[in-house]
Order: structure tokens, then sequence, then C-alpha cells
């Protein structure tokens, strides 16, 4: 991540006077997304509009607290002086942090038991992560039903077909997966735990733990001379 990302602009642009957030890295945009801000992706850059239809006193507001937010969370803010504040926001784990956690645990795995154990989180049928995404996704759907404007019940059609096709597909490769790494019981070859106990067999007095050495590693022959530069 460059120096750049941790800087950011809120104002109101002086051509179309909306309010918006630039600069920052993936962390800058969550919170600006939980601030209430909307994404907008072009070619060359992503930055962050307030929602269509805000009074301008709402705006202030929405600004006001991604400033804090934003501030809170270690970033450099320049913004309109009607934004400034001297307030701080407290910090809490999203949900999301949750999940990244599991990847982090697969990450470490050492057996496949212990990732059969931690995607039993994602595939559990009744409370799994991806049973609850499902959930979300069907709730969603009824939510656009009653909407009333015109384009809502085709959104809450996408909506199901997702549930109900790539979810499952996703889910059902990922519980296969999950049973497959849950009967196999071997460590991962290549991420043994080190146990730093030295076993009294041990030939190398001055050994610290019973991990074997590095695999010796053949050096590359030279590059072949060129037919042209033999004499």
């Amino acid at each position: 991540m460059s120096v750049a990302d941790r800087f950011l602009d809120i104002r109101h642009d002086p051509h179309s006077d909306e309010l918006l957030a630039r600069g920052g890295d993936p962390e800058a945009h969550s919170v600006l997304q939980r601030t209430g801000f909307v994404p907008v992706v072009r070619v060359h850059e992503t930055y962050h509009r307030a929602p269509t239809g805000l009074a301008r006193p709402e705006e202030s507001r929405l600004a006001t607290e991604a400033v804090a937010r934003l501030r809170s969370a270690g970033y450099h803010v320049d913004c309109d002086e009607d934004f400034d504040t001297d307030s701080r926001w407290p910090s809490y784990p999203p949900l999301g942090a949750s999940v990244t956690h599991l990847a982090e645990q697969i990450r470490e795995a050492t057996t496949t038991d212990e990732a059969a154990d931690t995607l039993t989180e994602l595939t559990a049928a009744h409370d799994g992560i991806l049973a609850g995404l499902g959930e979300i996704l069907t709730a969603t759907a009824k939510f656009h039903e009653g909407l009333g404007e015109a384009a809502d019940p085709h959104i809450a059609r996408r909506l199901r077909y997702l549930a109900d096709e790539h979810l499952q597909t996703i889910r059902a490769d990922l519980v296969h997966t999950r049973n497959d790494l849950a009967d196999r019981h071997t460590p991962h070859p290549g991420r043994s735990t080190c146990t730093e106990e030295v076993p009294a067999t041990e030939r190398e007095r001055s050994a610290v733990c019973a991990c074997p050495p590095p695999p010796r590693t053949t050096p590359a022959p030279p590059p072949p001379v060129a037919a042209g530069l033999r004499r």
C-alpha cells in the first residue's frame, strides 16, 4: 500500500456540486460505504458520492461522520470547512473480519483436519456462513417484491436465481472439498509444526529442534555457449 492511499479528499465538486470522496485504499472505501457513500467505479479510479436526493444538512452530516471515521482509522482527510471535525469514531471489527479470520486459519492449517474444521464454518447445513448468505439473498429478494417499481420484480428473481443456482454450486463444491479433507487425516507436507524439542537420538548436539534440514538444491547449470562463439 502506497503512502498516497492514506490520503482522502471529501468535498463538494465545484462543477457538479456533488458531494464526492476521492482517494484511499480498500479499507478506506469500506469506511465510506459503511458511512453511507455510494462507490463509483471508473477505468482510472474509484471514488464515492453521496446518495442522490439528500438535503444539504444530511449531506453535511454524512461527510462529517465520514471524516471522523476515517481520521479515527488513521487516514489523512482534507475536506470542506463545514465537514471538519475533532470528533473521533469508535472502531469495532466489522462482521466480515470474522470471515477473513477463517481464511487466515486455512493459511495456517498444518493438517487436513484443521482445514476441514475451518471449512465447516462455511458449509454447515443449518447455520454455516453460506447458509446465512442464502438467507440474506432470499430476504433481499422478498424485500424487492414489495417496493413497487417496474424493475423490482426482475431484481427479486435475479437474487433468487443467485441463491438457488450460483450459491448452491459454490456450497456443493465446498462441502465436497470439506468432506474429502475430513476423511484424509494427514499433515500438510509443506506445513510442519515445530515442537522445538530435540530427540535423544539426534546426532548433532547443536540442534535446537527436530525439524529436518531444508532440502539441498542443485545449482542451475550455466547457460550453453552460443555456437558462433566456439573455436
